[in-house]
């Protein structure tokens, strides 16, 4: 499957932005891959909304939102994973990825763990998820959707695999400061290796964010990346040979034993 990753820098102008995955999306066709995955707030970069107006940009915007991803799926022929922000009928929005395959809306997926670290509350402008995680096929791939801080959680990608998932698909809105690109680095791979699986990693570029939009292999080498750009296009095949490969030689998920660790 020939896979498309979309970097760019959100604002609060939602036809801006839409702009912008038109054109990405776009290029990904004419490049023949099947899916395109963009970042978390794709839809709109929430802190550049005028405080107090949050809510009401969401109602409006979301359901466009939706319906212009599912059009460009249809018409281009490519998947598309991408983050936004949907009404929970609260002041306080979901923070949520679609997934949409020739048209149709497989599913979304609430964020679940909200980015309350560095000095940062995500909880005061968004509201908790609790749907649990989503898993989608495309392509013929099992694809977990993750969302930014979950990939500091491995239960959680690993939850996805036990669904069944060997793709991770990774949307983040990687906040930029000391030490966040290693992390950054190091977690994507981590998650790919203690998975064995593909990690398809797409991260904001923008004065607060890091870009470095990245495919991972199942053994965790970096097989395309992108680095500070404002937009930008990478696109790579990904197959099941790799990870027939990586499974035989390095077969944790068969390996592992399941045990409580009595720690009083």
């Amino acid at each position: 499957m020939r896979v498309s990753i979309g970097q760019i820098d959100p604002t609060a102008d939602f036809d801006h932005n839409m702009k912008v995955i038109v054109q990405l999306s776009s290029q990904a066709a004419e490049a023949k891959s099947d899916l395109i995955i963009f970042p978390e707030e794709s839809m709109l970069s929430a802190d550049a909304v005028e405080k107090g107006m949050l809510p009401q940009v969401v109602d409006e915007s979301w359901p466009i939102f939706i319906d212009m991803c599912q059009s460009l799926s249809r018409d281009l022929g490519v998947s598309i994973i991408a983050g936004g922000y949907e009404p929970s009928g609260t002041s306080l929005p979901y923070n949520t990825i679609i997934a949409v395959d020739n048209g149709a809306l497989l599913g979304t997926y609430r964020k679940m763990h909200l980015y309350d670290a560095f000095h940062y509350q995500e909880s005061r402008r968004v509201m908790r998820g609790e749907d649990g995680p989503l898993m989608v096929t495309i392509g013929g791939f099992n694809i977990g959707i993750v969302n930014c801080y979950d990939v500091r959680f491995p239960e959680f990608t690993r939850v996805l695999l036990e669904m069944g998932a060997n793709v991770l698909s990774i949307s983040a809105a990687w906040a930029s400061g000391p030490l966040k690109e290693d992390h950054w680095h190091t977690l994507l791979r981590a998650r790919a290796i203690e998975n064995t699986c593909w990690v398809l990693a797409a991260s904001l570029s923008s004065d607060d964010c890091i870009g470095h939009s990245m495919i991972v292999d199942p053994l965790g080498v970096m097989r395309a990346s992108l680095g500070e750009e404002k937009m930008g296009l990478l696109t790579h095949d990904i197959d099941k040979d790799r990870l027939d490969h990586a499974q035989s030689i390095v077969p944790v998920l068969r390996n592992r034993r399941i045990f409580v660790s009595d720690t009083k």
